[in-house]
């Protein structure tokens, strides 16, 4: 398929709400639930939009799986006392491939043949659930746009150090359109909220990645 052409900064500024959503992605992937009580806190205080939050508490089942995924759910419920929708309001067609094909392309761009290839070779059905439940029906979700979902990827790898994905999202935060600077603030805006080790490390990959490292990521 057609590999879209990476956007121009769309997220040009670490605005209030963005930088505590950021927070929230890395404490419910590798915070307490108390930590991510504190996080549900301040975005209420910085007036994170409702749809943002819960938008990130479900993309989290992809990156720090269901189970923290349920207690981020259960904790926004208690600290917010927003109710969960009566119905789930995101459309739902019958086949999710072609949303999940043209996200993972945008977040990948050139590199999005090669990624596919290197999933195949692991498993066909890691390739399909990547494409169709990952990319498709979680992450082409609307409520939150893709830079700001890529952002929050970001965090949930650093929080859980995984450097080979990290490096993937890095990429795929720029090819989504967030500027540079963006993404090195949102990574200062984790200092308190993960391991000192794994932010450096995780600053240092960035410097390689806004480098344009011919190699590009090797994938999930």
């Amino acid at each position: 398929m057609m590999v879209p052409a990476a956007p121009a900064a769309i997220l040009a500024s670490l605005d209030a709400p963005t930088r505590a959503l950021v927070r929230l992605a890395a404490r419910i992937a590798g915070g307490s639930e108390e930590a991510m009580r504190v996080s549900f806190t301040e975005c209420l205080e910085r007036r994170v939009p409702v749809p943002w939050v819960e938008e990130v508490i479900l993309q989290s089942c992809l990156f720090a799986g269901f189970p923290r995924s349920l207690n981020a759910a259960r904790e926004w419920r208690r600290v917010s006392g927003v109710p969960a929708p009566a119905v789930d309001d995101a459309p739902s067609p019958f086949d999710w491939r072609p949303a999940g094909e043209a996200t993972c392309a945008t977040v990948y761009g050139r590199f999005y043949e090669k990624l596919r290839g290197n999933i195949r070779a692991l498993h066909p059905a890691l390739d399909d659930w990547m494409i169709t439940d990952g990319y498709g029906k979680v992450l082409s979700r609307p409520g939150l746009d893709l830079g700001r979902r890529e952002l929050c990827i970001v965090a949930a790898c650093v929080a859980t150090a995984q450097d080979r994905q990290l490096h993937s999202h890095l990429h795929g935060a720029r090819h989504a359109g967030v500027a540079d600077p963006v993404v090195l603030e949102s990574l200062d805006a984790l200092s308190d909220a993960v391991a000192a080790d794994d932010l450096a490390r995780a600053k240092l990959l960035f410097t390689k990645v806004a480098g344009q490292e011919p190699s590009g990521p090797s994938g999930h």
